[in-house]
C-alpha cells in the first residue's frame, strides 16, 4: 500500500484517524498494521557524526523499518553547528521529499534561545513525529571530594562556596542548564565550567581541577562502575535501568527530575497523512521488544511514542527548560 493509497483510505477512515489524533494507545498500532509499504527511499538526517547516540538511534530505527516494511532507509550525517546544519537543511524539504530529522533538545529547545539566528523555527518549520529514546543526567564527583551522598555534596558546597564549580561537557549544552537547575533547587551558588567534551571533563575531575560534574549518564557510567568517579544521583523520575543502585535526585532529597531525548521531526511541508503514517510505523517498530533490546544494548533507553504523545512531551519539556535557559542570560 503506497502513501497515495493510504491517503485515500485515511479520508474515509475517520474513526481511525480521530483515534490517532487523540493519541489513543491502540490507534497507532492499528494504523501501522495497515501499512504494507512506505514509499522510499526514506532519508533520516542526523546532525552529528556517525557513532554517537543520535546516529545509533537513527540506524536502529531505519533497519527496523526496512525489515518490517521493506523500505530503504538512508541515514545522512549532516554534522556541524551542534546539529543546527541538519535542521537548516531539512526545513527546506519539499512536500514530495521522504525525509525526517532526528532531533534532540539542543537543536529544538536550546539553540533557538541562545543563538541570535538559527535560520529555522522549531514550531513553524517542523512537525513532531515520534520520540524514540530518552536519557538521564548524572551528578558526579571526583575522588578528592569527601562525600558519599547527594545531601553530603550539598552541605559541602554550602560550606565551601569558593569550590562550588560544576563541570559540564560543553558550554550551552543540556548538562550546562541542568547544572543551573540543580544549583537552584539545591539552594547553592555555583559557577558552570564548560569543557570540550566528556573526556576532558572526566580528566579534570580525576585530577581534582573541578569537584562536581554534570553529564549524561551514558557518558560517565563506566567511570562510576570502575570506581574512578562517583555518581551521586541521576535525574530521572525513576532509577535508571542501567544503574539501579544509584538514587534519583528526588530520592536524594532534591525536588528535580529532567531528561533528554531523541525524536524524529518532519518538515512542515510534509503532508499530514504521511507524517501520521511514518509516526505510526516508527511507533510500531519501537514497540517491538527486539528493537527495544537493541537500544538497551547501545546504552539508550527506548521510547515508543505516538505523534500526540511526542507533541505533549515537547510542550512539557519546553515549559520546564526554556525559563532556565532564558534566566541564565546565555547567548552565542
Amino acid at each position: 500500500m503506497t502513501f497515495a493509497e493510504l491517503t485515500r483510505k485515511a479520508r474515509h477512515a475517520a474513526v481511525a484517524v480521530a483515534l490517532l489524533a487523540a493519541g489513543a494507545a491502540g490507534a497507532p498500532a492499528a494504523l501501522a498494521q495497515k501499512i504494507e509499504k512506505i514509499d522510499g527511499p526514506l532519508r533520516f538526517v542526523v546532525g552529528y557524526a556517525p557513532g554517537g547516540a543520535s546516529d545509533r538511534a537513527a540506524r536502529i530505527v531505519g533497519q527496523a523499518l526496512q525489515a518490517k516494511y521493506g523500505v530503504t532507509v538512508v541515514v545522512e550525517n549532516k554534522a556541524g553547528a551542534g546539529g543546527r546544519l541538519a535542521a537548516q537543511q531539512v526545513r527546506h524539504a519539499g512536500p514530495a521529499d521522504n525525509v525526517l530529522m532526528l532531533g534532540n533538545p539542543a537543536v529544538m529547545t536550546v539553540a533557538p534561545l541562545v543563538f541570535k539566528d538559527t535560520s529555522y523555527d522549531p514550531d513553524t518549520d517542523f512537525v513532531p513525529v515520534s520520540q524514540v529514546s530518552s536519557y538521564d543526567f548524572a551528578v558526579i564527583t571526583g575522588p578528592q571530594v569527601p562525600v558519599r551522598e547527594m545531601s553530603h555534596l550539598v552541605a559541602w558546597l554550602k560550606a565551601n562556596p569558593g569550590k562550588a564549580f560544576f563541570g559540564v561537557p560543553a558550554t550551552g549544552s543540556l548538562p550546562h542548564f541542568f547544572a543551573l537547575m540543580l544549583a537552584e533547587r539545591a539552594g547553592v551558588k555555583g559557577d558552570v565550567v564548560g569543557y570540550k567534551g566528556s573526556a576532558p571533563l572526566a580528566t579534570d575531575m580525576l585530577g581534582g581541577q573541578v569537584p562536581v560534574g554534570v553529564d549524561t549518564l551514558d557518558a560517565v557510567l563506566s567511570l562510576h562502575q570502575s570506581g574512578k568517579l562517583k555518581i551521586l544521583a541521576v535525574s530521572g523520575k525513576t532509577r535508571s535501568s542501567f544503574a539501579k543502585d544509584i538514587p534519583t535526585l528526588k530520592e536524594a532529597g532534591i525536588d528535580l527530575a529532567a531528561d533528554g531525548w531523541n525524536a524524529f521531526f518532519a518538515p512542515k511541508s510534509m503532508p499530514p497523512v504521511k507524517v501520521k503514517a511514518l509516526s505510526a510505523a516508527i511507533h510500531s517498530v519501537m514497540s517491538d521488544p527486539a528493537v527495544q533490546q537493541r537500544f538497551v544494548a547501545a546504552n539508550m533507553q527506548p521510547v515508543a511514542s505516538t505523534q500526540q504523545q511526542t507533541a505533549d512531551m515537547l510542550k512539557a519539556y519546553n515549559a520546564q527548560w526554556q525559563p532556565v535557559v532564558k534566566r541564565s542570560g546565555f547567548q552565542q
